[in-house]
């Protein structure tokens, strides 16, 4: 692929090719920093490119994007880039590296995405032309999917290719995919590795890889499944690594596998929180569900956390029973069932959208102006990612933690932790601040065809033997022991 230069002329220095173990984002120190030396001053490099005044105004034809590539992003509405997008595209364009921090919604998928594919258009297709020539990994199916469905149409004005392969579908089909050719491949780690092993994906020629909620991969154990990806990637390739946070080992990442790379952030890590009206409920134990169906029926989107996969189900149920159409996504689903949940959300289909943690860090969905944490999150971590499924791209939104008396202490700890100032009220299902809300948010509109809802997969049973009913639990302690 020829050089891009940079907007001064010069072509963006590459080193040579060394064992990745030895690449640094700096010149070799006097000392060897502290662990925490390393990821403070990471995090400081990034909160000061986000105090950065905003660039000038420029249009996507002005940051240096292929003309086709341009006419597609204004058929799709995009005219203006947004600020992560014109402050890291130009560095990803030049092929140097980049350490990005963005919040969910942010328009980060765009801003290394059309870098990608500007610069794979700018180069020769290699031989075998079968092998794709960037990477990007993702941490769940759903995002892969999404990150998939967003760039297809625009590498295709390039004549680029874009495939996505994940865990929980046929791998049959993806094997075929990948024999017919792919330029942009979209993959979580896992199942990867497996088409790896089978010698039908290959990473020799990969000239662009971007790690996607490099946070989220760590959350999920991903990292050393990553490492091991990355050491298979040609170690003068350009690489893009964008998080939210960089702890739990995201520093490592950082640090180990770019040179010298650009770091580009919108805001700081906590920005978003402000964006957000954080309110706790106080519930008797045998009101909540009560609450929780009288907020549900509200007339826009909103997104309940829980804790257990079965417990998803069981509050998607009550609150179905309760006039509020809900659907249920969490790990026993296979991907069809995973698919038609969310589509039933995104269309207007069901209004509700009850969430396990692990299944719903994948999940983008614009205009949920309300995140109820029906259960407490495990730390205050998981606190942050549940709340920025709302309060996206500059957006306002509600959190609204549902807490009863002996867990009150415990969710104040967390709230410190996190850094919010919430509200407290305790309230019953006809309280006025539970109408308040129950009656909030524009109405939501419906799109398309209805999509079957889906149901979790039935335990197998002996012949003859009879269903079991639905375990429904009541109280704290009898839900804990069967979580």
């Amino acid at each position: 692929m020829p050089r891009p230069t940079q907007g001064n002329g010069r072509v963006p220095t590459r080193r040579s090719p060394r064992p990745s173990h030895h690449r640094r984002t700096s010149g070799t120190p006097t000392r060897t920093p502290s662990r925490r030396e390393q990821v403070s001053e990471l995090e400081a490099l990034l909160d000061a490119a986000a105090s950065l005044p905003a660039s000038p105004p420029r249009d996507f034809a002005q940051l240096g994007l292929p003309a086709p590539l341009v006419t597609t992003l204004a058929r799709r509405g995009f005219t203006m880039p947004f600020a992560i997008q014109t402050r890291a595209l130009p560095d990803g364009l030049a092929g140097r590296d980049v350490l990005g921090r963005a919040q969910t919604g942010s328009g980060k998928t765009l801003a290394f995405g059309l870098a990608v594919i500007a610069r794979l258009h700018a180069g020769d297709r290699p031989t075998p032309e079968t092998a794709p020539r960037a990477l990007i990994l993702a941490p769940t199916r759903e995002l892969a999917n999404q990150v998939a469905d967003e760039l297809a149409p625009l590498a295709h004005s390039l004549d680029l290719r874009v495939a996505a392969i994940y865990g929980g579908a046929p791998m049959g089909r993806q094997i075929d995919r990948l024999r017919r050719g792919v330029d942009v491949l979209v993959a979580t780690p896992g199942r990867l590795q497996d088409l790896i092993d089978q010698k039908v994906a290959t990473l020799a020629h990969i000239e662009v890889t971007v790690l996607d909620e490099a946070d989220h991969m760590a959350d999920l154990g991903f990292l050393p499944a990553v490492t091991k990806l990355l050491d298979m990637t040609p170690a003068d390739g350009q690489r893009m690594l964008f998080s939210a946070t960089l702890d739990r080992g995201v520093d490592k990442l950082a640090r180990r596998y770019l040179t010298e790379p650009a770091a580009h952030a919108v805001a700081s890590s906590r920005a978003a929180v402000d964006t957000m009206d954080h309110r706790v409920f106080t519930v008797r134990p045998e009101e909540k569900v009560a609450v929780a169906s009288a907020i549900a029926t509200r007339p826009a989107r909103s997104l309940f956390f829980v804790r257990t996969k079965h417990g998803a189900d069981r509050l998607a149920k009550q609150l179905n029973r309760a006039g509020a159409a809900a659907v249920a996504i969490h790990g026993n689903l296979n991907q069809n069932q995973r698919e038609r949940a969310l589509r039933a959300f995104t269309t207007g289909h069901s209004r509700v959208l009850v969430a396990t943690d692990v299944a719903a860090r994948g999940i983008h969905v614009d205009d949920v102006d309300l995140v109820v944490h029906f259960d407490p999150p495990n730390d205050h971590k998981d606190y942050l990612h549940r709340s920025g499924r709302t309060a996206r791209a500059g957006a306002t939104g509600t959190v609204l933690s549902l807490v009863e008396p002996a867990q009150t202490r415990d969710v104040e700890k967390l709230h410190a932790a996190a850094a919010v100032t919430s509200t407290t009220s305790s309230v019953d299902p006809a309280h006025a601040e539970v109408v308040a809300i129950a009656t909030s948010g524009e109405p939501v509109v419906v799109s398309g065809p209805a999509p079957t809802v889906p149901s979790a997969p039935a335990a197998a049973r002996r012949p003859g033997q009879r269903a079991r009913r639905p375990h429904v639990q009541h109280g704290r302690g009898r839900e804990r022991r069967r979580a």
